[in-house]
């Protein structure tokens, strides 16, 4: 009899209270099954970690379920078909799904879509060609709503979604600001990506900072961030203005509840459109997405940017590092080191 297949996994050990630590964290090995009917076995490449990850650490109810104490952790990953039990798949090929935070992988192949090689890089498929960049595509495009000569101003523009959005906002004939949190930063979203302006929040009060870099107020704000950025940016829109609520990192390791934007009212008078969204919901916008994503790429109008760390074993320190904004572009693990 063959010995068993093994494999690598973590799990979340206990709920972290504000910022994550290594300790709320184990790995450990376990034998991997094989698939059954319905099912393929895959051997990750490449897993993602993301700021919503930390929201499913806590026990709370969110638009998806909390990780499970004890239990291997999930998320977006990218990797090989080594054994298909599944008409949809066979073996050896590429298929992007939710098997992260794991070696290997087993689960039922509805669960997995095909990866095309030849449209853009395996990473990619957690990237711009993967649910960051669809993120980004949905929210500016159908929510935001963007035309010609506006002012598009994009928070964490140097993370995984908000330097796609920026690149799209370009395209679109806009003009994009982007707030990110260093001066390299800076200079990668304003040489690499080619945003009009971008300004370091760490360098001096961020109301400040956009009202110079805005002078014409906004009208389209892409929030990654919250807090004092969405205050910000509510003061500086301009009439019949959207703003895109996407994400709020600034207060996912919070342990009391921040403050909401003190001048809300003033949408009322600017007649301001608020929305909010989770990707989810629009994946009827996949075929388009991923028809004009790959085209924008093979055209190099979007660039593909990533951090990428090696080893399962790093894998708790890049998610630590990426809610404290280590990365740029999208932050990766990468598992299989012939990837």
């Amino acid at each position: 009899m063959a010995t068993p297949l093994q494999g690598r996994e973590i799990r979340l050990k206990s709920r972290p209270h504000g910022e994550p630590t290594p300790d709320n964290f184990e790995t450990v090995t376990v034998s991997v099954p094989e698939p059954t009917e319905g099912q393929v076995l895959v051997r990750n490449h490449f897993m993602s970690v993301d700021p919503y990850m930390r929201g499913r650490m806590n026990d709370a109810k969110s638009y998806v379920p909390p990780f499970k104490l004890g239990e291997a952790l999930d998320g977006g990953s990218v990797g090989q078909v080594l054994r298909s039990r599944s008409p949809d798949f066979k073996e050896g090929d590429f298929v992007v799904g939710t098997g992260g935070w794991r070696e290997y992988a087993v689960a039922p192949a509805k669960h997995y879509q095909k990866a095309d090689p030849s449209v853009g890089p395996l990473s990619a498929y957690l990237g711009v060609l993967g649910m960051p960049g669809m993120t980004a595509y949905v929210g500016l495009l159908d929510i935001g709503k963007p035309k010609a000569g506006d002012t598009v101003f994009v928070s964490a523009a140097a993370g995984a979604v908000g330097g796609v959005v920026g690149q799209i906002a370009r395209i679109q004939g806009c003009r994009v600001v982007g707030s990110v949190g260093s001066d390299a930063k800076v200079k990668h979203v304003r040489d690499d990506l080619k945003f009009d302006a971008a300004l370091n929040y760490k360098a001096a009060p961020i109301a400040e900072s956009l009202a110079k870099a805005c002078p014409d107020g906004i009208d389209v704000y892409f929030d990654n961030v919250g807090g004092d950025h969405l205050e910000a940016a509510i003061g500086l829109m301009n009439n019949h203005g959207r703003i895109v609520l996407c994400g709020s990192i600034s207060q996912y390791n919070a342990t009391d509840p921040a403050p909401g934007p003190r001048n809300l009212g003033l949408a009322v008078g600017k007649r301001l459109t608020l929305q909010g969204y989770i990707i989810m919901d629009h994946a009827d916008r996949r075929p388009d997405f991923l028809r004009d994503m790959g085209q924008w790429l093979r055209e190099g109008k979007v660039k593909d940017v990533s951090t990428v760390v090696d080893g399962l074993d790093h894998a708790v320190g890049a998610f630590i590092g990426l809610l404290r904004g280590d990365n740029t572009g999208k932050m990766l693990v990468r598992l299989a080191q012939d990837a």
